[in-house]
């Protein structure tokens, strides 16, 4: 009697091919097994990866090789374009095709490229919703702006993108950045951003820009959140969100007598959800202020956060905590920073003057 293949337990009219352990008819011995294109070695197609071009054997994959996330391509991992924020490896056509593209995935972190020529860089992160998450849209404002700035996807928003500028210096966004004519475009577009529940306005700063060593930038950072815990009040009216939308989004890490004990507790707390957040390496976060797309707004927003940061870095601990909001507004020049001067009277919170309140949108 003729022996049968061990897997399908058909009788061959050809010699069985021993395999593995198994006798195999000559069908099962082609459409079961498989070389590896990596060892050279023939294994089980089940104990294998493939992408219809290539063919890995399990522990060659595991080894050296990758799938690339967005065509499904087998990629050695040195091979691999790797992003950290949401876990993907692209191969080198997707990474170029994706960094073509005008709506970047949400851990798209491109290289920094400083403009401006000066010691302190502020990277701005606007959201905006309503208008949908639109690359012809997004393409037509980047068209305004170049490679100044870049476009991310956001989960948090339901039909919008998070715009990101690239690091500048005060000045720079304030007269070489075209933010009058990238806001009133994005509005036309038909988004909206503080007229929404969902955006925010995020601001932020180098540290180096706080201090020569680690301990004079610690040092400062402490006086900048002790300068938001005791001005709260007058921030938040500032920053135009409400308690329940603080509270998820830009906490606050609660009062302390002194600036070097209020950052010892915030360095244990180490909450990216907070007023100023502190988990980035190279930069401080400043996260309080809601979304906005009238242009004098972004501007009065950074000129504060400038003027939080110079105030913290030339004052001491004992200035710094004597100075009233009455004392800090009171010292700003008109000359460095008007559009924070206006908006300062227009919420009512320089010195007792305002004027007529623009909307925002």
């Amino acid at each position: 009697m003729s022996a049968t293949c061990t897997h399908c337990d058909h009788q061959p009219l050809h010699a069985l091919i021993e395999f593995d352990g198994e006798m195999l008819c000559e069908s099962c011995y082609l459409h079961e097994t498989v070389i590896c294109d990596c060892c050279g070695e023939r294994v089980w197609m089940r104990d294998c990866v493939t992408d219809g071009d290539s063919t890995i054997c399990l522990p060659c994959y595991q080894e050296d090789f990758v799938t690339c996330d967005e065509c499904g391509r087998i990629i050695r991992v040195s091979d691999a374009v790797y992003y950290s924020e949401n876990n993907c490896y692209y191969c080198e056509r997707c990474y170029e095709q994706r960094k073509e593209e005008a709506i970047h995935p949400y851990g798209y972190k491109p290289k920094p490229v400083f403009y401006g020529q000066g010691t302190r860089f502020f990277g701005v992160e606007l959201e905006v919703d309503d208008g949908g998450e639109d690359c012809d849209y997004a393409e037509q404002l980047l068209s305004i702006t170049g490679k100044r700035m870049y476009i991310k996807h956001d989960g948090s928003l339901d039909e919008g993108f998070e715009m990101v500028t690239h690091p500048m210096t005060l000045e720079y966004h304030c007269k070489d950045f075209p933010w009058q004519e990238l806001t009133q475009k994005a509005v036309s577009l038909g988004y909206r951003s503080h007229q929404t529940s969902t955006c925010g306005l995020h601001i932020h700063v180098s540290r180096r820009s706080l201090g020569c060593t680690d301990q004079q930038q610690e040092e400062t950072i402490a006086r900048i959140l002790y300068f938001f815990e005791e001005h709260w009040n007058e921030l938040v009216r500032f920053s135009r969100r409400n308690s329940d939308q603080l509270s998820r989004w830009a906490g606050r890490y609660g009062r302390k007598d002194d600036p070097k004990e209020l950052i010892s507790s915030a360095k244990r707390t180490f909450d990216r959800y907070t007023g100023v957040n502190l988990t980035n390496s190279d930069t401080i976060e400043f996260r309080i202020f809601r979304g906005t797309l009238r242009y004098q707004t972004i501007l009065a927003a950074l000129q504060l956060v400038d003027e939080i940061c110079r105030a913290a870095l030339v004052m001491s601990d004992y200035s710094i905590k004597e100075m009233s909001w009455s004392d800090f507004v009171g010292d700003l020049e008109s000359s460095v920073c008007p559009e924070l001067i206006e908006y300062l009277k227009s919420r009512r919170l320089y010195i007792n003057e305002a004027v007529e309140r623009q909307e925002e949108l």
